[in-house]
């Protein structure tokens, strides 16, 4: 950049902040300089985030393992958000990939800073140009959820046409597991509450069950696949309904740290078994994505979009476990 350009960029922006592990509580919405990108980097305006399961995960350090990659008494960085869609307002002298003006859209597991107004990441860092086709909230919204059903299929390696259980499959991850699968080939049961039964039709499932209602564990069904998205049951309780080689996959590691246990142990033994689903690619991830968006084999569900005034209350929502789909933070119009 040359010298107007970064004095342009050096302008204070709003930003979401933490100085400690904990609760919503202890988020504040701070005026802080407009980070100047490196050779390497690119400066992303930042019109949309989600407010996710990975956030909240982050903001409070639980589990206790993760102080190891993100501090273990007090945060590395107070910055917040992990997935962003945006435009490109300046590049680094070495950025070739990019151009100024270019709509991207991102993630990073341990953060990028999304926020807030503006985030500055590596070009070579999991960052792409945006399908063309969605607005920056659609965007935003194809991203985390996806990303984690993207890992827990290929973890599982699994097979076009099988038979699929999803429990969980109205929020981020579940509600995008069910597009994959039924986009695969998949025979899909969905699980969900009432309210969101017709919204579970309408992404392909060929059967839903109302959690409410119906304990999927003694339907007597059976299914090559059960995905637990929201990490509620276990492979005890769904091995009944799995075919003698079937997989269980939960999004969770579950009480004592079972399921990544169970995934060491289950293989070696035949028959049934538990994955763990340890996140894979992520550039590969969003050149798939990307696909499925250009070919409309993907929509993204979206709960309530929210300002970043309103983070607090984003954060304690999405804590809750009620939400359908993703919570989407806007940030410029």
């Amino acid at each position: 950049m040359d010298a107007l350009s970064s004095l342009r960029y050096h302008r204070a922006m709003r930003a979401a902040r933490r100085e400690r592990y904990g609760t919503p509580a202890v988020i504040r919405i701070e005026d802080v300089a407009v980070p100047t990108p490196a050779d390497d980097e690119i400066l992303v305006r930042v019109h949309a985030a989600t407010v996710n399961r990975t956030d909240c995960a982050l903001l409070s350090a639980q589990p206790f393992i993760m102080r190891f990659m993100t501090g273990l008494r007090r945060p590395k960085t107070q910055s917040l958000g992990t997935d962003f869609a945006g435009r490109v307002e300046a590049i680094g002298a070495r950025v070739g990939r990019f151009a100024v003006g270019d709509d991207v859209w991102g993630i990073n597991d341990l953060g990028t800073g999304s926020h807030a107004e503006y985030l500055v990441i590596s070009a070579d860092d999991s960052v792409a140009r945006m399908p063309a086709g969605l607005s920056f909230e659609e965007a935003a919204a194809c991203i985390e959820g996806a990303w984690y059903a993207h890992s827990i299929l290929e973890r599982a390696a699994f097979e076009n046409g099988r038979r699929v259980l999803i429990n969980g499959a109205t929020g981020a991850i579940g509600s995008a597991l069910l597009q994959l699968c039924v986009y695969r080939g998949a025979t899909v049961t969905a699980v969900g509450n009432a309210r969101n039964l017709e919204l579970l039709k309408s992404l392909g499932a060929d059967q839903v069950i109302n959690y409410e209602e119906a304990d999927f564990t003694r339907e007597g069904q059976v299914y090559d696949y059960v995905f637990d998205a929201v990490g509620k049951s276990t492979f005890g309780a769904s091995k009944r309904v799995l075919t003698p080689r079937g997989v269980y996959v939960s999004s969770e590691p579950g009480p004592g740290w079972q399921n990544p246990f169970l995934a060491l142990l289950t293989p070696a033994l035949g028959g049934k078994r538990v994955v763990f689903p340890v996140p894979t690619d992520r550039k590969a991830f969003l050149e798939v994505m990307g696909r499925l968006i250009t070919e409309r084999r993907f929509r993204p569900v979206i709960d309530r979009t929210v300002t970043l005034d309103e983070i607090q209350e984003a954060y304690a929502y999405v804590a809750s476990g009620q939400k359908t789909g993703n919570v989407v933070l806007k940030l410029f119009g």
